[in-house]
């Protein structure tokens, strides 16, 4: 699906963003540098809705992402942004996103004939 094809493109850009941004910062720093605070938050928003956005064959035909993980990330950070905590952004971005990105990666880049026989 292009569709699915082009929101798996987005989670990776925005997913190797919100790493670069934290990068050699630490929390409190991010959280007090409002470019990079807005734009780490952006990100990880964007990176919740593409992963909300994809088709539930793609979903279910790689149960080893965890696609609920930035959708209820995004949630948290749009619905309750004033109690957002900086160390837990900065963790999963140091933590959980270099694999997340691998693993998404390797969908959009799998051979297209099969990714489309995954699909359906």
């Amino acid at each position: 699906m292009q569709r699915d094809r082009l929101l798996l493109a987005e989670l990776i850009d925005a997913a190797e963003r919100v790493v670069a941004l934290v990068e050699g910062h630490e929390a409190e720093e991010i959280e007090g540098d409002r470019d990079r605070r807005d734009a780490v938050l952006w990100n990880f928003t964007v990176l919740g809705e593409a992963s909300a956005q994809l088709s539930v064959d793609l979903k279910a035909a790689h149960p080893e992402v965890p696609w609920a993980d930035p959708a209820r990330m995004r949630n948290r950070i749009v619905h309750g942004y004033w109690t957002i905590d900086f160390d837990i952004l900065v963790a999963t971005a140091r933590d959980d996103l270099p694999g997340f990105i691998t693993n998404v990666r390797a969908i959009l880049d799998a051979d297209p004939g099969e990714a489309e026989e995954s699909l359906g």
